[in-house]
């Protein structure tokens, strides 16, 4: 035990060196940058959250190449798109705070599936629990799900672009990454992890129980009890940290362009450090996920940073006593290690 909390004291700390982040992190910067001020132009910024998580599509594959990203991102593009429709849909139910908690539990189980059998990059459903709680915390009409649809998707497309600008210009070809079907338990503990997290702050009345859905999922996207520790310390310590920076950005009451062009300035930084390292992305992503909500929605600024922090520990709590209770379980079932 003793080494354990050690190698995590470690993990805390270690900053790694990542090739090639300054494209990535253009490609994203761009990706959400676009789309908002095309919203915001058209005089719609309750339109931003679906927009901003269609460009989510360009974080993903970013240790690949050329086609074998644009299959990957078209898959996550279409299944971000999926989870912000069915999000409008449980939106527009009176009750859909408490349906959110299992219908999330049942995203996050399927979004791993396909996750592993396509071998995502970030692995896991983390993006898919963030985007459909997100969009499903918010009053809708069920008349919403066509403009949803089409901002959402748009945005994707335009993100998938963006990523396969490079292989225009080097006319380089790679294969697509191969569908393979892999069976885990990681569906169940990503759907315990959900409901565990998201039953307890809705019961406890947070306003955003989506944020202890999504911290909770974080550790669990990671290889290794010492890595996934890290990861749920990471998210509550960053995340506790990033109230600071949060307050700062919250303070001024930024327009809404200036809200579009901190945001993207924001994923590009993020962008930058979380492969480096995750706790110190967080004092980024804690404000930009905070000004995203802003941007569609204004909402009393103190009350957001209570909500991000508590349910953000409540998550992050939850995530590390199931990777606990499950390293102590395969012990016992297996003491030998055999």
């Amino acid at each position: 035990m003793g080494e354990q909390v050690r190698a995590t004291l470690r993990g805390l700390l270690h900053v790694r060196p990542v090739r090639g982040a300054h494209r990535v992190a253009l490609r994203a910067g761009i990706s959400v940058l676009a789309p908002l001020l095309t919203v915001l132009a058209l005089g719609h910024p309750g339109w931003s959250v679906y927009a901003v998580f269609g460009a989510f599509t360009s974080l993903y594959g970013r240790n690949h190449v050329h086609l074998s990203r644009a299959v990957m991102q078209a898959s996550a593009g279409a299944v971000l798109t999926v989870s912000v429709v069915l999000g409008v849909l449980v939106g527009s139910l009176e009750s859909r705070a408490w349906v959110a908690v299992p219908v999330t539990a049942a995203i996050a189980a399927l979004g791993t599936v396909l996750a592993a059998a396509q071998d995502w990059h970030p692995p896991g459903p983390l993006f898919l629990i963030f985007a459909f709680g997100a969009v499903a915390s918010a009053p809708h009409r069920v008349s919403d799900v066509p403009v949803a649809a089409v901002v959402a998707g748009l945005s994707s497309l335009f993100a998938l672009l963006v990523g396969s600008v490079g292989s225009v210009l080097r006319r380089q070809r790679s294969r697509p990454a191969r569908l393979a079907h892999v069976w885990t338990w990681q569906p169940v503990r990503y759907a315990l992890a959900v409901v565990l997290a998201g039953g307890t702050a809705t019961a406890v009345g947070i306003g955003h129980p989506y944020w202890a859905m999504v911290a909770a999922a974080a550790p669990l996207s990671v290889q290794g009890v010492t890595a996934q520790l890290v990861r749920a310390a990471h998210r509550a310590l960053g995340t506790l940290l990033g109230l600071l920076t949060s307050a700062a950005l919250l303070a001024p009451h930024l327009s809404p362009y200036a809200i579009v062009l901190v945001v993207a300035g924001l994923q590009i930084v993020t962008e930058l450090l979380v492969g480096r390292n995750y706790g110190l992305a967080l004092l980024f992503i804690t404000p930009m996920a905070l000004l995203m909500g802003q941007l569609a929605v204004a909402r009393p600024a103190g009350q957001l940073l209570f909500d991000r922090g508590v349910e953000t520990a409540i998550g992050a709590a939850i995530g590390g006593v199931i990777v606990l209770c499950e390293a102590w379980l395969r012990a016992r079932i297996n003491p030998a290690g055999r």
